[in-house]
């Protein structure tokens, strides 16, 4: 396997790699053994469109490796990612005779991640879990650092561990069923990257744009791997979130009371990001934190990988819902603001005026493109 793409995520006494290449499905049994040697029962954490599509290339690759496995289905959306959901699946563990020894294979997009992350944590108070991604924002973010989480009718992730995964296994080649509008939603969580860390990531989606969108194997394969190195180095850093690892939130604070405000059913997570990101570039350009010129690449880099749903909600209702964010501290909401491209501070200072009409921007702003 001297060709696949091994990139280490080196947090400390759990060191793993996210390990990159097309068609790296049908060796996932394979992989698995070397990974968690010794183990040879598995719980695949699901949703059916997975499946249906990828489920008898992983099946056959875990039979191929004498790994025994049981597939348990979740519902799809993040309108599922909820406790009672967490539980249900916990229970179907247990019958399916799951212990301390069993490995969980996450093997869906971030929400299946996040929902398998979580039960792997608190199953018998923590077995190990494989992330599968297979959707690109998955694949880019939601699969790497650690962070599992459910949903509060308050807000995303309220409830939640950090558990690292033993390893993360990105097949670029499960993109090719990926509905466009997800596919796009994942480009934005790339986008990031070059906005926050590596401004050769915003160069060459600038540049190739077209490809990207076509889903070019090349160009996707140099985002997937650029911004999976970028989320790797951060992690790598800052583990737990005390500093440098929220810069990770870019475009995350108005985006999640985007995504809650509309309860979770008008916009993926990426899209709610991608509205966050133009945002926060409104934001510092307003409060002088960047120059006009940057704000407007950003933002116009965003809606070229458009369209985007509507944003419909006042700015006042975002600001109200922005005080039950995980990243608002001592009462301050903590936002991420571009300085340049590929730089990003820590803001905790931002008026609730400048929330209000950035979010107002962002409607009138959606209305005519």
């Amino acid at each position: 396997m001297e060709s696949v793409e091994r990139i280490q995520i080196s947090v400390p006494g759990h060191p793993y790699p996210a390990i990159i290449e097309s068609g790296l499905l049908h060796r996932a049994g394979e992989l698995l053994r070397e990974i968690v040697p010794n183990r040879t029962r598995f719980v695949v954490v699901t949703v059916a469109p997975v499946r249906k599509h990828w489920g008898e290339a992983l099946g056959a690759s875990l039979n191929k490796a004498e790994l025994q496995h049981v597939w348990l289905e979740m519902p799809d959306g993040e309108k599922n990612k909820r406790l009672d959901v967490l539980e249900d699946l916990a229970g179907r563990m247990l019958k399916a005779g799951a212990d301390r020894k069993t490995v969980v294979l996450a093997f869906g997009g971030g929400v299946t991640g996040d929902v398998a992350g979580f039960l792997a944590s608190v199953f018998m108070r923590g077995v190990d879990v494989v992330q599968i991604p297979t959707t690109l924002l998955a694949q880019v973010d939601a699969s790497i650092g650690g962070k599992t989480g459910v949903d509060m009718k308050e807000g995303k992730n309220l409830l939640g561990t950090f558990h690292h995964p033993r390893a993360v296994i990105i097949d670029p080649a499960v993109l090719s069923t990926l509905p466009d509008r997800e596919y796009r939603a994942g480009l934005y969580e790339a986008l990031k990257c070059g906005f926050i860390r590596n401004k050769d990531i915003f160069d060459y989606m600038e540049r190739n744009r077209d490809r990207i969108l076509q889903r070019e194997q090349e160009p996707l394969e140099w985002v997937i791997r650029a911004a999976v190195q970028v989320k790797a180095d951060v992690v790598s850093a800052d583990e737990r979130e005390g500093d440098l690892r929220r810069i990770l939130n870019f475009g995350h604070t108005i985006g999640h009371a985007l995504e809650a405000e509309t309860g979770y059913k008008q916009f993926l997570h990426g899209e709610a990001v991608a509205w966050g990101m133009v945002a926060a570039a409104m934001i510092a350009a307003a409060l002088q934190k960047t120059d006009s010129e940057t704000a407007r690449r950003i933002i116009s880099s965003v809606l070229a990988y458009a369209p985007l749903p509507k944003v419909q909600t006042r700015g006042k209702r975002i600001a109200r819902r922005l005080t039950t964010d995980k990243k608002t501290v001592n009462g301050v909401v903590h936002f991420i603001l571009p300085t340049e491209l590929g730089r990003v501070e820590v803001t905790p200072d931002v008026p609730e005026r400048a929330v209000v009409q950035a979010v107002e921007e962002l409607r009138y702003l959606s209305q005519s493109v």
